[in-house]
């Protein structure tokens, strides 16, 4: 159905456009070098056909495809993301095309000595006879989500290009800065004119998900006082002794490293330290609202111990909140997962539903009223070298795309 070849070329000229976004920069896009790709984006999206092709002041791409039947059909859509994550560098990606992988070693980088290994990424032998793109050891790969967005244009010209193929209006949406958390922040939600949505955003083939963390992030602060070491006696406090008292007082296997499925953690991702001031920051997640709401606490609480224990406040917490589980918004809504179900079942594809250990832009899609579970785009390995995506999976989300719209048109 999709021509393997013009979809892996799609792929390539988007990621090795650098698109990193900056958590430190309150701009959006928080970097000038995604313009680059947006712009890129819009021309393509023009030539393929598509109508009111759209870009605004912060980067936001929108564009329609104009129904092709003649009765009333839910206006659907489909979103991605064009940023990539700044965990790691995504500048100068020189992707790797591994035809019919065999299933053993793959040899990265020989200077580097890099090699991507099922013996610790065991999903490749999950696509052993498959056509694999991989980096080159020294950057991301860019999948996430760039992925999603080759899925969608794809899917929309093959549309384009088989009118036979009956679907109501479809709306695609590209943005900025999803990876630092502010992809749906200015997402202009009425202009879109969707009843419902797909974030094209997943990893392993067959994933469907309408579940995610709700999540939080902390910042702890720990004031000291400094004093000469010599004369310190019964004056000197030193905020990072503090600081290692209230890491180890938090419960040491809730962690990312000992958890899975719904369970939730606590996660400490940045410190900085001197004898006068300590920072912690954390992230703080869970599946379940009393349990988020437990976790929080668990922190305030924590601080308020040690200020107790050290008579003065040593310690202050600011908790904000990031985003919350998308179930609450779908669960009423469940005809729109099943469709996509359907559509994946068609396909020859075993739905893999499940909860994202993450956040998605469809969490805060649908509290902001547009619905938007999520589908798997197909990478691997995100946000680091080790990075991969199996094209066959692209196409297979592609035609998941293709049967979503079709099935919509089918339905009363």
């Amino acid at each position: 159905m999709i021509e393997k070849q013009h979809l892996i070329d799609r792929f390539v000229s988007y990621v090795t456009v650098d698109t990193e976004s900056d958590p430190t920069c309150e701009s959006t896009p928080s970097t000038k070098k995604q313009w680059n790709l947006a712009n890129a984006l819009v021309d393509e999206l023009k030539e393929i056909g598509m109508q009111d092709v759209s870009i605004d002041e912060n980067a936001y791409i929108m564009a329609t495809l104009p129904s092709n039947v003649d009765k009333e059909v839910p206006v659907i859509g489909f979103i991605s993301h064009f940023d990539t994550s700044p965990d790691f560098t995504g500048a100068n990606v020189k992707p790797q095309i591994i035809e019919n992988y065999d299933g053993s070693d793959i040899l990265l980088n020989k200077e580097k000595e890099i090699i991507l290994s099922p013996s610790y990424f065991e999903d490749l032998l999950l696509y052993k006879g498959q056509t694999l793109i991989t980096t080159d050891g020294t950057t991301l790969l860019g999948a996430d989500d760039k992925a999603g967005i080759a899925e969608i244009i794809s899917a929309m010209e093959y549309l384009i290009n088989h009118p036979e193929l009956k679907h109501g209006t479809i709306k695609v949406g590209f943005t900025p800065d999803e990876e630092i958390g502010r992809g749906a922040h200015k997402f202009d939600v009425e202009k879109f004119g969707a009843a419902w949505a797909y974030t094209m955003d997943g990893s392993q083939v067959g994933e469907l998900e309408y579940e995610n963390f709700n999540a939080a992030g902390a910042v702890v602060t720990i004031k000291g006082k400094i004093v000469h070491p010599g004369y310190a006696k019964g004056k000197l406090i030193n905020s990072m002794y503090i600081a290692t008292q209230f890491i180890n007082s938090l419960p040491n296997m809730e962690t990312p490293e000992h958890t899975e499925g719904r369970e939730g953690f606590f996660h400490l991702h940045n410190m900085n330290g001197e004898v006068e001031e300590t920072k912690l920051e954390y992230i703080i997640r869970d599946h379940d609202l009393l349990h988020f709401e437990a976790r929080k606490n668990v922190i305030i609480k924590l601080a308020e111990e040690l200020n107790t224990q050290y008579g003065r406040e040593v310690i202050s917490v600011e908790i904000t909140n990031q985003y919350f589980n998308m179930r609450e918004k779908i669960e009423p809504v469940m005809h729109i997962v099943k469709i996509a179900e359907e559509a994946m079942i068609k396909a020859n594809i075993k739905p893999l539903i499940k909860p994202i250990r993450g956040g998605t832009d469809g969490s805060q899609l649908s509290y902001m009223g547009l619905p938007c579970p999520n589908i798997f785009a197909g990478g691997h390995n995100f946000h680091g070298r080790f990075e991969y995506v199996p094209v066959e999976s692209m196409i297979k989300a592609t035609e998941v795309i293709v049967g979503i719209v079709q099935k919509v048109a089918e339905k009363k």
